[in-house]
């Protein structure tokens, strides 16, 4: 694979870059995390202004035709910033979903006014990406009129803010999406409180009835979602520990202690050594998993792999910048604590490290020598 970031991708995340910059201020941030949601309808506004919604997607929708190692240099880009927009779950995931796999109507319908953000979806996946035995079972059968959907889906993001929502379900035997609508009668939708302060949304649908133009694909549609709902995830968790290694390195660098800076210590250096050689494996792991799904090459195991690395690297990295940073590092005030939760809620989204090497070994186990 070719390592080195198109022109395409630095255009376009340096673009992000430049619009979170301007409009990403501390003082923004914590208006909107004071609301409970973080959702901020004006960057939202002035990203698809300047095309970014728009660029990732294909041109049947009105997009720039770009696609997943684009968008994971957006994601990148807005983790850095840790700004509050649904770009994951909106666009890379539900818009891009309808463009590739819906109807001409259904990419009028959804796709279209999702991708110059008059409309806001989401992907009722978490379960799918953490693998949990556990997770809520939601259940289609047909109707002589459509579809009638029962079950339930936990921590859906933007869920409280979504206009409709893909929801994976069983449906003759086999995973199939649906679009729902957040009015649809029969769908309940109750806030639930993550770790970083925002707000997702428990699902319950009891009944709900949808006609088939709103039946969106089967199996391939559902691994399409979840791999690229993975890979995404990955890039933003990038994003997050890129920053606050950042912020770690400069602390140590003027932090003074005993009349020298903490990062002239030995622990504290090696500690920084260990959170960066963990930042680059994220990237590296990151890449090679977004290029190959990119390809449509087999990418199981490289995505079982950059899962594995967010999740644990980005335990590790986040636990450094906020013990590197001693007091400051728990004041929930500073800056650094809004990376150190927002790692956090990467790293329950994606799963436990444990989880995705049985799953990596599982691969391993069943591919031939």
């Amino acid at each position: 694979m070719d390592f080195a970031i198109s022109e395409a991708q630095r255009e376009l995340g340096g673009l992000t870059r430049q619009i979170l910059t301007d409009q990403v201020t501390p003082t923004r941030l914590r208006a909107v995390e004071d609301t409970g949601v973080h959702f901020d309808r004006e960057l939202w506004r002035a990203l698809a202004d300047a095309g970014v919604l728009a660029a990732c997607l294909p041109d049947t929708v009105g997009g720039g035709g770009l696609d997943l190692l684009e968008q994971c240099s957006i994601l990148i880009e807005l983790g850095r910033a840790v700004a509050p927009v649904p770009y994951l779950e909106s666009v890379a995931l539900a818009a891009a979903a309808v463009s590739y796999f819906g109807t001409d109507a259904q990419r009028s319908t959804w796709a279209a006014p999702a991708s110059t953000g008059e409309l806001l979806l989401t992907v009722a996946l978490t379960e799918d990406l953490v693998d949990s035995p556990e997770a809520p079972v939601t259940r289609a059968e047909r109707t002589s009129s459509g579809w009638v959907i029962n079950g339930a889906k936990a921590v859906v993001p933007s869920g409280t803010v979504a206009d409709a929502f893909l929801i994976p379900a069983s449906a003759d035997g086999a995973g199939a999406v649906f679009i729902v609508r957040a009015d649809d009668a029969g769908l309940s939708i109750e806030g639930q409180r993550l770790v970083d302060g925002d707000t997702a949304a428990s699902l319950d649908l009891s009944s709900v009835e949808i006609g088939p133009e709103r039946h969106l694909g089967g199996p391939d549609l559902l691994h399409w979602l979840v791999a690229r709902a993975t890979v995404g995830q990955c890039a933003l968790q990038l994003g997050v520990l890129e920053r606050a290694l950042e912020l770690t390195a400069a602390y140590a660098r003027e932090r003074e202690q005993f009349g020298r800076p903490i990062g002239s210590f030995q622990a504290v250096a090696q500690r920084l050594a260990d959170a960066y050689i963990d930042v680059e494996a994220v990237r590296l792991t990151l890449w090679e998993a977004a290029w190959r799904v990119s390809e449509g090459l087999p990418s199981t195991a490289e995505i079982a792999t950059a899962k594995f690395w967010a999740s644990d690297a980005g335990h590790r990295v986040a636990h450094t910048a906020v013990h590197i940073h001693g007091g400051t590092g728990i004041d929930v005030d500073a800056p650094l604590h809004r990376y150190f939760v927002a790692a956090k809620r990467s790293e329950f989204t994606l799963g436990s490290a444990t989880a995705q090497l049985r799953q990596l070994g599982a691969e391993l186990a069943a591919t031939p020598a």
